[in-house]
């Protein structure tokens, strides 16, 4: 029987996740999801074992997608290779150097984060080009030979290139590049030009050397991936999640592996945007809460704002690094399930950003952990049934639970569950601010969205989160638990392409906007068809990157793919000054330019729409559980129904107190709040008046 199966997998920093797809003899949709825990640092093993539990083998897989933490995890972690940079002559202190602005501002001790290439390793090569991609002194490749010689004699597995300028011709880039593969073809040669055509000289060149610093890792992993499943006989294509939002092949992915940085939240960020769009909620707050973080993403019209403007391990303390590869615009933080909470010498309560992860765990797991955490506290509030946590896969460990608690609460001067009340508390809190970074100071009113959350404990707090910033729905979508699996299965194959050109706003300027756009229009055409994507399959959306004239930043307004005149160039710059204002709250009397474009070219690769779910007629009493005391922190103690999600239907509905007991999740439901299922099993919470 030939293979059938759509599989995707998500390896977060707790679990690792698995949707599955087929059709049965009646052309219905048959979903199976799974967890497990991730293994690192083999987290291909966790993949094989979700699998295993979900009953899926892989020569009955025909399409898999995949999503990993692996990158963020190796760099995070310093997990890496030894790398080396190759830049041009003048340039080899750009990675110390930086920015100037640091985020402790008044801090005159401050440290610059450590460049990961010590400045040994940091060489120079003669030749350069201009801004307009104009050779002015020619390239010197015989300084090669002394440069490789340097490498090897350190050890150098990677290698950065990021000559100056290389965004406007990467003539020289691509030169040194070859013949560095050819000269040192042990060491991983990873250049700027294949990652970006941006400029910025710092953003650029240190994306560069991540990239390559994690390129070995990577690909070992990647392959070791493909190489397991080939061995279980998948005969298909192993996609691997990007940041943008989109799918890309393992190998494409192999080459130049930062595009996967935030794969995981990605996926999920666009399941978001898609399930909005199919149940009519296309403006969306989505928020997905798993065992290590929280991160968030505003969606507006269905579309997820993918921007380059990311940093890796950005914090009050320290401005972090950049990647300048597109990402999905999104806050995160770190408070999920498993973060550890802890008073300070203050007697303050905090929760995270420390994760007690997979082992030991909560100390509800029964592993040896200690800390408590906001998953104890939970399960201390009577929110989670000791008996059916994790699905009843778990018995909880409730005295490892109140002893944690107690410990806290001693040295708070309260009782067990009022600290359980304030973890709770502080940890909705955390997450309101992340969620007010992606809309209110972005000039967003939470009122006019919808918030959709998911993640193991995105259904715990969603309500309580949108009651305070007013929003007047919530949203939990079917499989909640594993939803940025389901994201991958919907997800496009995608490309994003940056290209950096300054257009002025005189008579030439529709002619040259005309002519970039066709440029990376026929460049994205190219590439695809080489994969055999032929061009009536593509979509083209282009977003041109406009600013004040001479200003530092821009804003992206998109524009037709094709002819562009004077009517068109006019429609943009009206559009820009709207755009800007919304963003910033003013617009100037000045003179717009053009300093770039932004295409997105995608093509459906085994994407997924979702089906409705049949309806047999059973009562709602049917879904009922029973009832419990469940303490809703700032709304009191409550005796709430308990319903079995997997016994709800579509047309369902009820009020609470209530509680919604998934395999995966568990959904809280405050008192007076309406529930309803709707036709795809997405649970559909209204809020109670006075609430939004």
């Amino acid at each position: 029987m030939a293979a059938s199966l759509r599989v995707a997998t998500d390896v977060g920093g707790t679990f690792t996740d698995l949707v599955t797809f087929s059709i049965d003899a009646d052309g219905r949709q048959v979903i199976r999801t799974a967890k497990a825990d991730t293994t690192p640092p083999n987290f291909e093993r966790g993949v094989l074992d979700v699998m295993a539990k979900a009953g899926v083998a892989p020569s009955d897989v025909a399409f898999f997608a995949h999503g990993t933490t692996v990158v963020i995890n190796a760099l995070t972690e310093r997990r890496g290779v030894k790398t080396g940079l190759v830049t041009t002559r003048g340039f080899r202190d750009i990675l110390e150097i930086a920015r100037g602005n640091r985020p402790d501002f008044f801090n005159l001790a401050y440290d610059k984060p450590e460049p990961f290439v010590p400045r040994h390793l940091r060489l120079e090569i003669g030749g350069r080009m201009t801004y307009r991609g104009q050779e002015s002194e020619a390239l010197d490749l015989s300084e090669l030979d002394a440069i490789i010689a340097g490498f090897r004699a350190h050890g150098v597995e990677a290698i950065a290139v990021c000559l100056l300028h290389a965004y406007a011709n990467p003539a020289h880039e691509q030169a040194v590049a070859e013949q560095l593969r050819v000269l040192m073809p042990e060491a991983s040669v990873v250049a700027s030009h294949q990652i970006t055509r941006e400029w910025r000289e710092y953003e650029r060149t240190n994306t560069t050397v991540l990239s390559a610093y994690v390129q070995p890792i990577a690909e070992a992993y990647l392959n070791g991936l493909k190489d397991a499943m080939v061995a279980g006989g998948f005969a298909g294509q192993l996609y691997v999640m990007q940041s943008n939002c989109g799918v890309d092949s393992l190998e494409a992915t192999s080459r130049i592996p930062i595009t996967m940085v935030e794969s995981g939240p990605a996926s999920g960020f666009w399941g978001a945007a898609e399930l909005g769009r199919l149940i009519g909620e296309p403006n969306v707050l989505a928020l997905d809460i798993g065992g290590t973080t929280a991160k968030c993403s505003l969606i507006e019209n269905a579309q997820v704002r993918i921007k380059t403007d990311y940093w890796i391990e950005r914090s009050r303390e320290t401005s972090g690094y950049p990647v300048m590869v597109p990402v999905v615009d999104l806050v995160e933080i770190g408070n999920g399930g498993g973060s550890i909470a802890w008073v300070d010498e203050y007697t303050r309560l905090h929760v995270g950003p420390r994760s007690a992860g997979a082992m030991p765990g909560p100390a509800s797991y029964g592993r040896g952990g200690t800390k408590a955490t906001t998953t104890d506290a939970n399960l201390a509030l009577g929110r989670i049934d000791p008996n059916y946590f994790c699905g009843g896969t778990i018995t909880a460990d409730m005295t490892a639970v109140n002893t944690s608690l107690d410990e806290l609460a001693q040295k708070l001067g309260v009782d067990r569950i009022e600290a359980a009340r304030g973890i709770v508390r502080i940890a909705n809190n955390n997450m309101v601010n992340a969620l007010k970074l992606v809309s209110l100071n972005r000039g967003y009113d939470p009122r006019d969205f919808t918030l959709v959350a998911f993640g193991g404990g995105g259904a715990m707090h969603a309500v309580a989160l949108a009651t305070e910033l007013g929003c007047p729905k919530v949203v939990i979508p079917r499989g909640a638990s594993v939803f940025s699996a389901w994201g991958m299965v919907m997800s496009d194959l995608r490309r994003d392409y940056f290209v950096t050109r300054l257009i002025g706003g005189g008579e030439t300027a529709p002619a040259e906007i005309s002519a970039l756009v066709a440029e990376v229009a026929a460049n994205a055409r190219q590439q695809f068809a080489a994969e055999n994507v032929s061009a009536d399959q593509l979509k083209l959306v282009a977003l041109l990157k406009c600013r004040y004239q001479n200003q530092e930043h821009s804003v992206e307004v998109d524009v037709t793919v094709g002819s562009f005149d004077a009517a068109a160039h006019a429609a943009l710059t009206a559009k820009f000054h709207d755009m800007y204002e919304r963003e910033y709250t003013y617009r100037l009397d000045a003179p717009v330019e053009v300093v770039g474009l932004h295409m997105v070219a995608s093509a459906e690769v085994g994407k997924l729409e979702l089906g409705k779910l049949p309806v047999t007629g059973a009562l709602l009493a049917s879904a009922v559980k029973g009832r419990r005391q469940v303490d809703y922190a700032t709304d009191g103690v409550h005796d709430a129904t308990i319903y079995d999600s997997e016994k709800l239907e579509p047309g369902m509905s009820f009020t609470g107190p209530a509680i919604i007991e998934d395999p995966g999740t568990t959904i809280v439901i405050h008192p007076g709040n309406a529930v309803a299922i709707d036709p795809y099993g997405n649970t559909i919470i209204t809020l109670r008046a006075g609430e939004n």
